[in-house]
């Protein structure tokens, strides 16, 4: 396998490779917000029904407003990481090969070896590429064509790194 494309000088670009990733490590925020905002407002129902002491309220209005502001944590670092990366586009490219990734974005180049790929994920319109349990990087499907990227999810699927259809 041999699959080479180009990225264009986007200045939307980043800021979805931004959005997704950070999409991915911020998750947790959102979960442990949502965890949160519930049991304060539950903790606040309940001592405000049975009309337990006053000093309680604080606790769990805190636990409900940390919650709300937790769950808002994500939304706001993927939409100040699409307002900051606009800046950053510059033409770039993807040469997959059955042994690395190879990316160069620029002057700046790197790679990924498929032996250190733990798993990657399907979002739509990228794979996200895990090293280990953090992602490493993105792989945009849009950008490649139909056979090269049905062939590259062949492969993956393959070696056990996504789910087949």
């Amino acid at each position: 396998m041999h699959i080479r494309f180009g990225v264009p000088a986007d200045p939307a670009y980043p800021g979805r490779v931004a959005a997704a990733l950070g999409g991915v490590r911020l998750r947790r925020y959102g979960y442990v917000g949502g965890v949160l905002a519930v049991v304060g407002a539950i903790g606040l129902v309940v001592s405000r029904r049975f009309d337990w002491s006053e000093q309680a309220s604080p606790l769990w209005l805190a636990m409900l407003v940390g919650g709300v502001l937790s769950m808002l944590y994500r939304p706001w670092v993927v939409l100040r990481a699409r307002r900051r990366s606009g800046r950053y586009a510059v033409e770039g490219a993807y040469d997959i090969t059955d042994d690395n990734i190879m990316m160069r974005s620029g002057s700046e180049s790197g790679g990924i070896a498929w032996d250190g790929v733990s798993q990657v994920e399907d979002t739509g319109e990228f794979w996200i590429v895990y090293v280990g349990r953090m992602p490493a990087t993105v792989i945009p499907r849009r950008l490649m064509s139909a056979e090269d990227a049905e062939t590259l999810r062949a492969f993956m699927a393959a070696r056990g790194l996504l789910d087949p259809r």
